[in-house]
């Protein structure tokens, strides 16, 4: 399989990565990535590049373990309650974060 390679400029930094996947794919994830930056950026207020990742990050984990449990037949947890779960580790990141 070829590499792809992925030019990435976020928060301040600047890299570039290759991975076993198609450049397509690879810009895909990174313009989603960008798309949830600028929503926590913009609703958060927040300007700590560090603080804007690790909150980007937890909502694309939420989103990724919401899609799971969709078709997860037998999961451990329900959405709502991982919903819950999700919700209050996001509060108290907000609580530090204040």
């Amino acid at each position: 399989m070829a590499k792809g390679n992925l030019q990435i400029d976020l928060l301040g930094t600047s890299f570039a990565i290759q991975a076993d996947e198609k450049n397509e794919y690879l810009n895909v994830l990174y313009n989603h990535l960008k798309k949830t930056i600028t929503k926590v950026e913009a609703t958060s207020g927040l300007e700590d590049p560090l603080k804007i990742a690790l909150i980007s990050g937890i909502l694309l984990t939420d989103e990724l373990y919401k899609e799971r449990m969709k078709r997860s037949d037998n999961g451990s947890l329900d959405l709502s309650e991982a919903e819950k779960l999700t919700l209050s580790m996001i509060s108290r990141i907000d609580q530090v974060i204040q």
